[in-house]
Parts: structure tokens; sequence; C-alpha cells
């Protein structure tokens, strides 16, 4: 029985203007102004109750696309829809009756919240914003979703600078789950934990999904994290999904390059245990000058003069689609 589709996101581009003295000179050279292409022909899917990560380089687009979907960011085309609607193009007011079922985590937990509002306030905001409850029922929804990530009662007074940083990030969860979403984009909620505060938020993160059903699109450049909480895995490579497969079939069977650079770049606390060898070379090209066909083929040993035309979009096994020449 297939699983309904609850986000679907289709040829998403979001460029950006560059600006200052060197755009001014590169529109002189060029005859148009440059753009940066930071987000440039992406198209995914997220199931319902189930997690799909995106991961990538820093500079990939990853937290772009995140942005896109809670509106901080407005596409320069492409679709997203959400729950059956589509809400590209949705007015602000129309959009708001959609924010409470489609919430946010961000990477640092310490500037995403208000320092002068105590925990207690900064739960109870949304549901301040977006229902009609009465202010006891708003305390006690409060009260209970801060007990279920692990805050107790006698924390929720305390303000953001009187909480170590995994505390902090609890209540950033506890604040995206108080209206009841149904999807929650995590953009690498735990990279500013240490590590064992971040696998204590892991594990929190993976037991609400189970409780309540929510689907996650879970940003992360921590594969052996990404490998434990998500269902499917799209990769990205300058701004475009360069492999998305099933969990265990892209960590088992990597076909892009790209993605076999990133699995044997990861640490395995085994001397003896094999890996692949493989390793890119030079630098990732600037999003201003992209290169034509396949945007790894400068730094990939593999590639060939194919790799300059148009990349195909290849199925290599049920589900396991992959952007390359080569495969």
């Amino acid at each position: 029985m297939a699983v309904p589709t609850l986000c679907e996101v289709e040829d998403l581009n979001v460029h950006f203007p560059l600006r200052g003295f060197s755009a001014w000179l590169r529109s002189l050279q060029d005859g148009k102004p440059p753009i940066v292409r930071a987000v440039d022909g992406v198209s995914f899917a997220v199931e319902e109750g189930t997690t799909l990560g995106l991961v990538g380089e820093s500079g990939c687009g990853k937290s772009t696309v995140a942005r896109c979907l809670v509106r901080l960011n407005r596409p320069t085309a492409g679709r997203i829809r959400f729950a059956g609607t589509e809400i590209t193009n949705l007015d602000d007011s129309a959009f708001e009756k959609m924010r409470p079922h489609l919430q946010m985590v961000f990477q640092d937990p310490t500037a995403s919240l208000n320092p002068r509002l105590s925990v207690r306030r900064t739960v109870e905001e949304p549901l301040r914003l977006h229902t009609e409850l009465a202010a006891a029922e708003r305390r006690r929804r409060t009260e209970a979703v801060l007990e279920e990530v692990g805050l107790g009662a006698d924390l929720a007074d305390r303000y953001p600078h009187e909480l170590s940083g995994g505390q902090r990030q609890r209540v950033n969860i506890a604040r995206s789950l108080v209206t009841g979403p149904r999807l929650v984009v995590l953009d690498e909620p735990t990279s500013a934990l240490d590590v064992s505060l971040r696998a204590r938020v892991i594990l929190l993160l993976e037991e609400l999904r189970q409780r309540h059903g929510l689907s996650y699109l879970f940003i992360s450049h921590d594969l052996a994290t990404v490998r434990y909480l998500a269902t499917r895995v799209a990769v990205m490579y300058l701004g475009v999904i360069v492999e998305e497969a099933d969990a265990a079939e892209l960590f088992a069977h990597p076909a892009h390059p790209y993605a076999r650079a990133l699995l044997a770049a990861v640490p395995i606390p085994d001397p003896d245990a094999r890996r692949d060898p493989f390793t890119l070379s030079g630098e990732i090209p600037s999003p201003i000058d992209i290169p034509s066909g396949c945007r790894l083929r400068s730094r990939c040993p593999l590639a060939r003069p194919v790799c300059a035309e148009p990349v195909p979009v290849r199925e290599v096994a049920p589900g396991h689609r992959v952007a390359c020449h080569l495969v």
C-alpha cells in the first residue's frame, strides 16, 4: 500500500542577484547582471510519517530549500504543494492558516530564541498567534509539550541564558510541536551541540516522530545521524539533487561519484574496516559560474567529455535515482 505524499517540491529554483562593485563589473562584461543560483531545479517528496534526509556540503543549497518550505525565502520558480494545497504563491493571510501544520527547528538554538521571553512564553506564543484557545488551555498544552521534550515545570519560567545548549534546542522543538504540525523542517538541529547532547536530541526527535506520526525534512551534513533518522535520502551538490534513494539502499550502494565521496569521508571507528577510497579533487565551483553538464565534472576523477552535456536522471534500482552520465 502506497504511503500518501504530504509535501511535494517540483523544479524549485532560488536565484539571488549579486550586488556591489564586482557585480557591476561582471554585468559590464557579460551584458546582464550576475545571479547566484543557490537552488537550481530541485524536486523531491516527503511522505506521511517518514523522514527525508537532505544532505550535502555547506553552501549546496539545503537550508535555502528549507527556508522556502516555511516561507522565509520566496522561490524564483517552481512549485511547493503541502497537504494537497499549492502553497508557493499563497498570499500571506492564506499561508498563515497553513503555518500551524508546517513548522521549523533552526540550526542555532540560541539565536532562534527571544532572550526576553521565558521558556513558557516562547512555547505558548504559537498558540496565541494561531489558535483561539483560552489562557488555561494554552497553559495546559504548553506544560504538556514541555514535559514531553524532557523539560520539567521548574524550567518553564527560566530565560534562554539560564539554559544549556541542549535545553535551548528542546525549547525550540517544543515550540515547533505545540500547534500539532504534520511536517517539521529540521535544519541541522544538532550541529551546534556537543556529541552527548546530539545523541539525546536525535533520540528525542525519532521518539516524537513515531508518537505523533510526524513527517520530517531533516537537513544535515552529518551522515551518521541521517542514516539513523532518515527513511529516504536526497544528496545535494551545488544547488541540485544528484542522487535519491531509500536510506538503506543509498548507504549500501551509492552510485553518484559525489555520494561515494561523501560516504568515503565518514569516519569509521575500526582501523581494519574496508572502505571505498574514492575522493574528489579541487574546490567547489562558484554558484555564479555553474559548469555546463554535470556540476561535479571539474572535481570528479571519472569525468569524461560526455559529462559536459546535459545530465540524464536514471533509475538504477526501484526508487533509486541518479543524475550521472556514467551510471
